[in-house]
């Protein structure tokens, strides 16, 4: 099967393309998992020794290529991040598809605590930039993108636009206080896992920018107040390893707006051929038109 740009993006295309990747990096394809399907389709590999990445669509090229970037500049930095594979050039470009190697770290599903993630994210905050350019944070650049994509109702497609343009305004009347600099952005809880020795190590390294640094610290905070994926405890163990507890800041109540609107319209890519996603995807919007609980959002 060959896939391209105008291609449906599905598991089975995202599958055929990481085998032909393995192919020409010399990766043993044995065992291959799908684990996430997003703007990446995430696969495991040899028991999990290995973890692959495949981008939806060519375009996202660019991004891939400095997440290979900042991947080296991590790993000069001795900071505890995911670490390439192989020694074939990376990103493997399939169709136009870039594909990614790394590490597996223990099973893939053990966590680091949320003190630790606030150190982490906190000493990362801490380093020095590096020497090749970041772009800057742009929270809304690939909603329209994804709308577009998405196969969900007119009217609810409407209504996310409609959102979209509100909250473009009210995030540009922020004032941060945190200092600006590099982003991981996409720091949550799963995105800092145990290696097999037990210490705690960041993934997901696509999505580095520069920005405020509350965008960095906002996910763990709704995890916990808007979806009870934390506990107060655990919340509290973050902020104090950072040293600042971002709902504290006047600007949150948007902020956190701003990640739910992503959060949907990050699942409505999906909503075509995933019904439970579709399911998901109708259930967050309605509790964004009502402005009711968000504690019965399911995980993704």
């Amino acid at each position: 099967m060959t896939t391209s740009q105008h291609a449906v993006f599905d598991a089975a295309a995202a599958g055929d393309i990481l085998r032909r990747a393995c192919a020409l990096a010399d990766v043993d394809p044995d065992g291959i998992e799908m684990l996430r399907f997003g703007d990446h389709a995430v696969f495991r590999i040899d028991g999990g020794r290995v973890i692959s990445r495949v981008g939806r669509s060519p375009d996202r090229l660019p991004s891939v290529r400095r997440e290979v970037a900042v991947a080296g500049w991590l790993a000069a930095a001795d900071y505890p991040a995911a670490r390439l594979v192989t020694k074939a050039e990376q990103p493997v470009i399939v169709d136009g598809h870039p594909v990614t190697f790394w590490e597996g770290l223990a099973d893939g599903e053990t966590y680091a605590s949320t003190r630790e993630m606030g150190d982490l994210l906190r000493r990362f905050h801490s380093l020095e930039p590096p020497t090749f350019a970041l772009p800057e944070l742009r929270p809304f650049e690939k909603v329209e993108q994804r709308l577009e994509r998405a196969v969900i109702p007119a009217g609810t497609r409407a209504y996310l636009v409609s959102l979209t343009d509100e909250l473009v305004v009210e995030y540009d009347r922020l004032s941060f206080v945190l200092p600006t600099g590099p982003l991981h952005g996409d720091f949550n809880i799963g995105n800092v896992l145990r290696d097999a020795n037990g210490r705690p190590k960041v993934i997901d390294l696509d999505g580095f920018v520069t920005g405020p640094r509350e965008w960095d610290l906002m996910q763990t905070a709704m995890y916990y107040d808007s979806f009870g994926w934390h506990t107060e405890a655990e919340y509290a163990d973050f902020a104090d390893g950072y040293g600042f507890d971002v709902r504290q800041w006047s600007g949150y109540t948007v902020l956190r707006k701003v990640r739910e609107l992503l959060m949907v319209t990050w699942l409505s890519q999906n909503a075509g051929t995933n019904p439970r996603a579709a399911e998901e995807v109708v259930k967050r919007v309605e509790t964004l038109r009502s402005g009711g609980s968000r504690r019965d959002w399911a995980p993704f």
